[in-house]
């Protein structure tokens, strides 16, 4: 095999049928892909029943049924375990690939043989740059002006803004620190040579630790720009304060097992407190995040994209009481459509290059709902077709 892709599953059936079905499309449409690329769904215990409604649509996928939620490391490494192929790309199951992709990246390790690992830029559900598509190595002080916000105040600093690589335009491919394990695409010989996903990370910071022994195992990690994904991201998980708890004990941890030496006790007090406070100010962000808004609330959807598409879409939204808009100008959102007429590569662009960055939702062809994230903040919406 080619490439091997792991997926792990928890809870998100409707996203992920959206995922596998870009997936599909990008390997099929390839040449050098198909009949060469293995798929697995790594599922942790889900109870939507994900696994008895995903097996019948996508026969050529190896599902892995984990009896326990073991945590994202353990399910990425157990199909990790079972990966043949040169390549293996690790995908976050709320994310939409172009069709192009998984080609691009290919490509690019063909043509840099220091490349370890490899990333692409990501938008969220709203078109917006993600800017944890490039992220530098969390030093003490890199981590430090994160923490505070001063990255922030200074997005295009190479000192300030290191944790996020200001230095490196969002749309020019370049060397990184860390990359995001939305999609992380890997060499084998790296991920050998590195060693798997840490264990002791249950959820979080497990990227950041196999980004960084990657890159002391002798590889270079890249940032591809020439291709985008979607990541609705965090779709796995409740946007409470479990999951802020479970973030934040991620990055203590991490903190902990590479910041040594002299000074070492210092460097953490001090990156502690800014992790404390950080914490605080993302648990309030929580406590007053805005309710889902309901049909009577919403704002009218304008639907386009493939002609094919559209008539299912309509039916759903009517069905949902949400309000519909025949004209462009007037929408407070967009339905987009999947298909022969327009594939997700001119979606992605589209959503990309909007003036306006509405709330988006999204159809496959064939799959069996829509679904749109306006952030990482709000939980994402599904719309059963």
């Amino acid at each position: 095999m080619i490439l091997s892709v792991v997926i792990v599953n928890y809870n998100v059936k409707y996203f992920l049928e959206q995922c596998l079905s870009s997936v599909k499309k990008a390997i099929d449409q390839s040449e050098f892909l198909r009949g060469k690329t293995e798929v697995f769904v790594v599922d942790n215990a889900s109870t939507d029943g994900s696994l008895d409604f995903l097996k019948p649509l996508f026969p050529g996928v190896q599902f892995i049924l984990n009896p326990v939620n073991a945590g994202f490391s353990k399910a990425n490494n157990l199909g990790l375990s079972r990966s043949s192929g040169e390549f293996i790309l690790f995908l976050n199951p709320d994310t939409i690939v172009a069709e192009d992709s998984l080609a691009q990246c290919l490509s690019f390790f063909q043509n840099h043989e220091n490349a370890g690992a490899v990333g692409v830029r990501m938008i969220d559900g709203r078109g917006n740059f993600l800017k944890e598509s490039k992220r530098g190595f969390p030093s003490p002080g890199v981590a430090f002006f994160k923490m505070t916000g001063l990255a922030a105040c200074f997005p295009s600093s190479r000192f300030f803004a290191a944790y996020y690589e200001g230095q490196l335009d969002q749309h020019a491919n370049g060397p990184v620190g860390i990359l995001s394990g939305a999609f992380m695409m890997v060499r084998k010989e790296a991920i050998e040579k590195a060693g798997g996903f840490d264990e002791q990370f249950f959820m979080y910071a497990e990227d950041i630790d196999l980004s960084y022994r990657i890159a002391k195992a002798g590889f270079q990690n890249f940032y591809l720009a020439s291709t985008t994904i979607i990541h609705f991201k965090g779709e796995s998980t409740r946007k409470d304060l479990r999951y802020i708890h479970q973030f934040y004990l991620a990055m203590n941890q991490f903190m902990k097992k590479h910041i040594q030496g002299p000074g070492s006790a210092i460097k953490l007090f001090f990156l502690g407190l800014a992790v404390a406070i950080r914490k605080q100010f993302a648990a309030a962000a929580v406590a007053f995040q805005k309710k889902p808004a309901t049909p009577k609330e919403r704002v009218p959807l304008f639907i386009t994209g493939d002609p094919d598409g559209i008539p299912a879409v309509r039916n759903a939204l009517q069905r949902s009481g949400i309000p519909i808009t025949e004209t462009e100008a007037g929408a407070g959102g967009k339905a987009f459509c999947e298909g022969k007429h327009e594939p997700w590569k001119s979606i992605i662009e589209k959503m990309d290059h909007a003036e306006r960055k509405l709330c988006w939702f999204v159809h496959g062809s064939g799959t069996h709902a829509i679904v749109g994230s306006n952030s990482g903040n709000e939980q994402g919406e599904i719309i059963i077709c």
